[in-house]
């Protein structure tokens, strides 16, 4: 039997979303189920990785391992988004502290697959990779530099950049700005491309997944979570209403900072569950320790929805299908 609900969300059209009310918990009908959403496998190279060459992505890592891009050398994009052995992008924190000890206002998000996301930071106030490279160095509550020019005048006086960065990049004049430096960093970060067993399901692989994962995911697709979560990224690519449904506690206006648009009031860019079970805690202000507490304040908030223990356990153990093999692997 072929169930259509009809959802009206504030600020769009109206959506229609079509399944069966039978359990599709074998592989085939959970990867049929999974493209009906427009859930697909990653791709194997982010936007604009076909011109990155290996001397520009390896000065680019060297910059993002470097703790001299902030004011008093105690601090890299590392720090706060650790790639390094099983690093998931994070620091799994709830929010972050800066060069100088004072904390972030909101969770430091995974710096893993960032490329495909339709903005950066969760207020979407940076539009790529590149733009987003400039400010935490910048930022007095992060790394703290205090302009441009000084970075470039520290990584000057050193004796390892500037042959880095005339190798890297190609041209006349001055090699070693500010803007290049942010393209750099971004370069490496295109590499950050991530492999997991739910896409292996995607491709053909039909074990995978266990029946316990199966299930999950079938719960995942009909509960009404791919309204959000969806695309290769099973998020990332919209922004949303914190609290839609049932009011979520926040003073964070979030998107509105950036816009001032009074329907962005509360919005936030809807996070990528790509290594979700790696990245504890959620949410924008890092308060939600748990994975099984997200699951179940996603439903309420989100889609005023209860979920049973059972029905969270399963959703659970799907989300950690879409943790990186290398990274998860014991």
């Amino acid at each position: 039997m072929l169930k259509v609900i009809l959802h009206l969300l504030p600020g769009t059209a109206l959506v229609a979303f079509a399944f069966s009310s039978a359990q599709a918990q074998t592989a085939p009908e959970v990867r049929a189920a999974a493209k009906a959403a427009f859930i697909a496998p990653l791709p194997d190279k982010m936007p604009g990785a076909d011109m990155d060459t290996p001397a520009l992505v390896a000065l680019g890592k060297k910059l993002y391992l470097d703790k001299r891009l902030s004011a008093n050398n105690t601090q890299s994009c590392n720090s706060c988004h650790n790639v390094e052995g099983k690093g998931a992008g994070v620091d799994n924190e709830p929010t972050s502290p800066g060069a100088f000890g004072k904390r972030g206002g909101r969770n430091s998000p995974t710096s893993l697959n960032a490329g495909f996301q339709i903005a950066q930071f969760w207020d979407g106030r940076a539009a790529d990779l590149v733009a987003q490279a400039k400010g935490p160095i910048l930022n007095p509550g992060e790394m703290a530099m205090p302009s441009e020019a000084e970075v470039i005048k520290k990584l000057k006086a050193t004796t390892d950049y500037p042959p880095l960065f005339d190798k890297a990049f190609t041209g006349s004049g001055d090699k070693l700005t500010y803007d290049n430096l942010a393209r750099a960093i971004a370069t490496f970060e295109r590499t950050l491309v991530t492999h997991d067993r739910f896409d292996d399901l995607l491709k053909g692989n039909d074990k995978s997944l266990n029946a316990q994962e199966l299930k999950g995911a079938d719960l995942f697709l009909k509960t009404g979570c791919t309204t959000c979560h969806t695309g290769p990224l099973l998020g990332g690519s919209m922004y949303m209403k914190v609290g839609l449904v049932n009011p979520y506690e926040t003073s964070d206006l979030g998107r509105y900072e950036v816009t001032k648009d009074n329907d962005d009031k509360f919005k936030f860019k809807v996070p990528t569950l790509r290594n979700i079970a790696l990245t504890a805690p959620y949410f924008h202000d890092g308060k939600v320790a748990t994975l099984s507490d997200a699951v179940k304040k996603m439903a309420w908030h989100q889609l005023g929805k209860e979920l049973k223990d059972d029905e969270v356990k399963a959703i659970v153990a799907f989300l950690g299908s879409l943790s990186d093999k290398a990274r998860a692997a014991k």
